[in-house]
């Protein structure tokens, strides 16, 4: 699994979640679930979100205050970006991966593995009807 390999060599946590439409604007809504999904609640709050919305073709990605506060300027959106030229050709398993494996990069160098680390957050994708 793409989000396991991410968290290899790191403390960090990445989240995916699948929503089949987004009514909203996709930042509140990416913004609410990071919390209804206890991202915030990591230890170096190095949490990030990837939310997708299929069938509005919306998608966001959130990271934590701790992350936020080390990735480069405009990395966000430079993930988001590299998710949408994959999307555009109809490749969203691909897009999700290389966004996976962008944030996973950021949080090896900024947030490396500890010995005894717990993985704070499960690993598996999450999905919800809005």
């Amino acid at each position: 699994m793409a989000i396991r390999q991410a968290e290899l060599d790191t403390s960090g946590e990445i989240r995916v979640h699948v929503e089949t439409s987004c009514t909203g604007d996709v930042m509140d809504r990416a913004s609410r679930l990071f919390e209804k999904l206890n991202m915030h609640k990591t230890k170096l709050r190095n949490g990030v979100l990837i939310y997708l919305a299929v069938r509005n073709r919306k998608f966001a990605i959130i990271g934590d205050m701790g992350i936020n506060s080390v990735v480069p300027d405009h990395f966000w959106e430079n993930v988001e970006s590299e998710m949408l030229n994959y999307f555009r050709e109809n490749h969203f398993t691909d897009g999700l991966m290389k966004a996976i494996e962008m944030a996973g990069s950021q949080l090896k160098k900024h947030f490396p593995y500890v010995t005894n680390d717990i993985n704070e957050l499960p690993d598996d994708i999450s999905f919800s009807d809005e």
